[in-house]
């Protein structure tokens, strides 16, 4: 049976009013067979719907804006060697660096046996064969920067690898380009590089 809504009501009292004659049965009669010709009203969502809509669409969004963020990061200005150093890390903890003067961002520079050449190249042959999701980008004399990019929101992480002549190091740098921490990503990865180096 269909609900009594107002407008219902207004109908059956317009036409106990001018047709008094009628019985109020006649008029619920004649109500329900101008109900029943008009289109069916719109049923409104449940509220498991709703919830399930808002569950799904929020992290959609959330997932996009993660990507074009992603996407849209640009290469930092300062990579490369100044004054025969790296650059230094932020204040967010999405960095690791041998020269960082953040003692929370700090790690031990890579002892660097026999010659520059051939540790450049054992650099490069282990990033390749344990990173598949590692470009190398720069490679000049005592000098390799890498980029690596996670699988799933396509964030760029710039790694940087310093021959330190004067000490027989290599010193080094990873830092995310976006966010704020990495969950100990960036110090996974070069405590990983720097256990296959010296092994």
């Amino acid at each position: 049976m269909r609900p009594v809504n107002d407008n219902n009501l207004r109908r059956f009292l317009l036409c106990s009013t001018r047709y008094r004659f009628y019985s109020g049965s006649v008029c619920l009669l004649m109500n329900s067979a101008i109900n029943n010709s008009l289109p069916n009203e719109r049923p409104k969502r449940s509220f498991r719907k709703r919830l399930i809509f808002r569950l799904l669409f929020f992290p959609l969004i959330a997932v996009g804006g993660l990507f074009f963020l992603s996407m849209t990061s640009p290469k930092p200005e300062n990579l490369g060697v100044y004054d025969g150093r790296l650059a230094d890390c932020p204040d967010t903890p999405n960095c690791v660096s041998t020269q960082t003067s953040d003692n929370s961002q700090l790690m031990p520079a890579i002892p660097w046996p026999g010659t520059g050449p051939e540790f450049a190249d054992r650099i490069k042959s282990l990033i390749t064969a344990d990173f598949s999701n590692a470009i190398l980008i720069t490679e000049k004399p005592g000098y390799l920067h890498f980029e690596f990019t996670s699988l799933v929101f396509r964030f760029v992480d710039d790694v940087e690898f310093l021959f330190d002549d004067d000490q027989a190091v290599v010193q080094f740098r990873s830092a995310s380009r976006v966010g704020h921490s990495d969950l100990g990503a960036n110090r996974r990865r070069m405590k990983k590089i720097t256990e296959g180096l010296i092994r």
